[in-house]
């Protein structure tokens, strides 16, 4: 992992400045489109590393089929034997399959086809690797990567695709689907956030601060410190922790029908409070696969920022009132 983490900063050292002013000159949707991919090439690094090609990932693939309906727990069950028999072929396919759906969006040529083919992509990896992400099994919390992290790529290839159905919509979400449709889905996504910190998951005495003190093991000592000293100040605290989170989500939720600039920076301050509380998906300790929710939940916040026409309409709007 440590060799991945290097050869990453001497890429970005190799940025000079005649390549940040052409990324500085992209518009705000193939920015998103380019940091998506990013997350994809990530997820694909860190899905060669060595753990994945042993034993235990089949079977925590196996584990997420738990407490799921029979119907669907069965195929993941059957799909973890299958990946335990031919883990280094089928590994490996699953490691490129990745790199290459974020080759394939960072190319201008290949963007529709590989945003297309991250949609089917996660919806399979929530199903057969996430077990709907613990939603049907009543596991889920947003601490521990609620609704599942695959299904938000899915989402982002939505709301990233390469269409101007509503060109003049006020933020980059709104321009493939349209703005209504995409505050719909805000407020689902954000809602059912809000949703699940209410659930027995979230608000047992020991959930949240369990489920953090869980990520501190083989953490850098920085961040095992933060999570071991979070885990510790919510011990028996699971009921409190997660009303003011649920309360938190519904702001974040229902905001984006009032003040969207404020809204999305409240909800850029929980990613980054729930990414330190996932251990930044565990992907400093060998066993991390993907970079877990809350950099996505990022990115998909980012995607709602209003566009600077849409401020300058609205300033000339309250102007014009004055």
């Amino acid at each position: 992992m440590s060799e991945n983490v290097a050869v990453a900063r001497v890429a970005v050292a190799r940025v000079g400045p005649a390549d940040q002013a052409r990324f500085a000159a992209l518009e705000p949707r193939r920015k998103l489109q380019l940091a998506l991919a990013l997350v994809w090439l990530l997820d694909g690094i860190l899905q060669f590393q060595p753990w994945t090609f042993s034993k235990a990932f089949p079977q925590l693939l196996a584990d997420s089929a738990q407490r799921n309906p029979a119907v669907l727990a069965a195929p993941i069950t059957w799909s973890a034997g299958l990946i335990g028999h031919h883990q280094i072929v089928l590994n490996a396919l699953f490691a490129t399959i990745q790199v290459a759906l974020g080759l394939g969006i960072a190319c201008r040529a290949s963007v529709k086809y590989a945003l297309g083919a991250s949609v089917a992509w996660s919806l399979g990896v929530w199903w057969f690797g996430e077990g709907f992400g613990g939603v049907l099994a009543g596991t889920a919390s947003p601490v521990n990567g609620a609704p599942g992290a695959v299904i938000l790529y899915a989402l982002l290839a939505v709301l990233l695709w390469p269409a101007d159905t509503d060109p003049g919509a006020p933020f980059v979400a709104g321009r493939a689907v349209g703005r209504r449709p995409a505050q719909a889905l805000w407020l689902v996504l954000w809602g059912s956030l809000a949703f699940f910190s209410l659930t027995p998951a979230s608000r047992a005495p020991q959930a949240i601060s369990g489920t953090i003190s869980d990520m501190a093991a083989g953490e850098p000592p920085w961040l095992a410190w933060i999570d071991s000293h979070a885990a510790s100040a919510l011990a028996h605290q699971g009921l409190a922790a997660s009303i003011v989170l649920a309360a938190a989500f519904a702001i974040i939720a229902a905001g984006i029908y009032a003040s969207a600039r404020s809204v999305i920076i409240v909800a850029l301050v929980m990613t980054v409070a729930l990414w330190l509380a996932q251990g930044l998906g565990g992907i400093f300790t060998g066993m991390g696969t993907d970079v877990q929710s809350a950099p996505l939940l990022a990115l998909l916040a980012l995607a709602y920022w209003p566009s600077a026409s849409a401020s300058t309409s609205t300033t000339e709007a309250v102007a014009g009132e004055a």
